[in-house]
């Protein structure tokens, strides 16, 4: 505080206070008024350029977070509803497959030695040279990717 002639109030003056003081005597002209209540101000943030870049990854992390899951899911209802016509891969749409034993034929040649051939009827496939199709369960359709999981139990 810095005292300014003869140390009366009315030349007071301090970092804290916006003007200096007014005389303290009361009068008739100076009455003590209360001021209107003030409310605190809402300033601006100051924020450098990592605090941005952190709220925009943030962000987005959200977004995508959200966004990823609800684009695969609407996916696979609009999947569902369309008819699954596209054929079979391993087994060309037949719904069925050559016997990998027999090669089609549904007999097994052994040769036992000395120029000596036993033939037998293929035990894989039963004689019959060919097995269902395990990718279309003898469908011949190409099931969708979801439905050809299988969900085991191995408790």
């Amino acid at each position: 505080m810095t005292v300014v002639s003869s140390l009366s109030l009315t030349h007071l003056h301090s970092t804290f206070l916006c003007c200096p003081l007014k005389s303290l005597k009361p009068s008739s002209r100076n009455r003590i008024q209360a001021k209107p209540t003030s409310y605190p101000r809402i300033r601006a943030l100051e924020l450098d350029q990592n605090t941005v870049v952190a709220i925009t990854v943030g962000v987005a992390s959200v977004a995508l977070g959200i966004g990823i899951p609800v684009f695969y899911e609407s996916q696979i209802d609009s999947a569902a509803k369309r008819d699954n016509t596209q054929p079979c891969f391993p087994c060309n749409g037949s719904g069925a497959q050559k016997c990998r034993f027999c090669l089609g034929t549904g007999s097994v040649t052994v040769e036992l030695g000395g120029d000596e051939k036993e033939v037998s009827r293929c035990i894989n496939c039963d004689g019959v040279g060919s097995l269902t199709c395990t990718t279309c369960q003898g469908s011949g359709i190409q099931p969708r990717y979801l439905d050809r999981r299988e969900f085991k139990d191995d408790d």
